[in-house]
């Protein structure tokens, strides 16, 4: 019986992955507390440096083909991918699918006013919920690839997509009103099929009441989180196609940008709407990476294989500008602060 070489390349990278979440609710998260700015920006920095390093290893892993990596052709570019593609295309779709998040990081903190979830609370509910998209855009990353090597003319789907969801976000005059557009439909769906109690029992999901079970407003929340990352793992794992379709790249660089969006939330859920200019920034990123995708064949011919390498500048030079724009021409939007907790959706 023949095992597929780059087996051993995904058990690890899982394994690993396994132990960083069991070190981060086992031990360092093990006592229910609220989580301070300062120690978000610290688990920031760790996850965005062990990205670093990730790539550091994929660079040699693929050039010394370990593990099988790096034999098979790419279909995006037509070529197999050695250290430097490997780096490259895994930088570049880490910084697109974290800058991606920003949106994300504001509807949850929406969904956590809307749910009155109680901030030391917050840490749980985001933990369950990116262990699920783990698996969730696992799926869709092994069914995207699959399509990709079978169908290239799925990425002009893709493209075309992405290019109607820039336009939208682009057009769009706020991020999203008082309440996600999908929250009532979930909610009413939930409560139709659970009984949920109306207040929090602690950090529990699940609560027995006169022998019957009951979901908590805190398992509310967490159906709520798995949804809206759903919502936008279907604009965000589109993108990472115009850059390669190697199912361990997207993965990984998917894995260690969604590890980061929990502490990202964390340090940046008060203060994202002043940044003003990031959701256009964003648009035209995903504009540019539709484009990619429609023109991909005209691009190899007239730049060469150096494409990725000029995207990842082309993407880090307009979060850039956003931010610095944002930054020099504050917006006086008033913060979104999730409270302190109550009721579900009392108001």
């Amino acid at each position: 019986m023949n095992i597929d070489p780059t087996i051993w390349a995904w058990g690890g990278f899982i394994t690993f992955i396994i132990f960083m979440l069991a070190l981060d609710l086992g031990v360092l998260n093990r006592r229910v507390h609220v989580v301070s700015i300062r120690e978000a920006m610290v688990f920031t920095v760790v996850c965005v440096v062990l990205a670093l390093a990730f790539s550091g290893f994929l660079y040699f892993a693929y050039d010394r083909h370990l593990a099988d990596l790096g034999l098979v052709v790419d279909a995006i570019d037509g070529v197999p991918n050695d250290g430097r593609l490997a780096w490259v295309k895994f930088v570049t779709g880490y910084l697109i699918e974290l800058s991606l998040s920003a949106d994300n990081v504001f509807v949850m903190a929406m969904l956590f006013t809307f749910l009155r979830v109680p901030n030391q609370f917050q840490h749980r509910v985001l933990f369950w919920g990116i262990l699920g998209a783990l698996v969730m855009r696992g799926v869709m990353i092994v069914l995207g690839a699959s399509l990709v090597a079978r169908y290239h003319w799925v990425l002009y789907v893709f493209g075309a997509f992405l290019l109607y969801t820039a336009v939208r976000l682009f057009m769009a005059r706020e991020v999203a009103g008082d309440e996600t557009p999908h929250e009532p439909a979930v909610l009413r769906l939930i409560r139709r099929w659970f009984p949920v109690t109306t207040e929090y029992h602690g950090s529990r999901f699940v609560v027995r009441i006169d022998g019957r079970l009951f979901l908590t407003p805190l398992a509310v929340a967490l159906v709520f989180i798995e949804t809206t990352d759903l919502v936008f793992a279907v604009d965000s794992i589109p993108a990472i196609f115009a850059i390669t379709a190697d199912p361990f790249i997207i993965f990984t660089s998917n894995v260690f940008a969604i590890l980061g969006l929990r502490s990202l939330y964390f340090a940046l859920a008060g203060a994202i709407e002043k940044f003003r200019y990031l959701r256009a920034s964003l648009a035209i990123i995903l504009g540019i990476v539709g484009i990619k995708m429609l023109t991909a064949d005209f691009l190899k011919e007239w730049i060469g294989p150096s494409a990725n390498f000029y995207l990842l500048g082309l993407v880090a030079a307009i979060l850039l500008t956003g931010i610095i724009a944002s930054v020099m021409n504050p917006a006086n939007a008033p913060e979104a602060t999730p409270p302190r907790g109550g009721q579900l959706g009392e108001p």
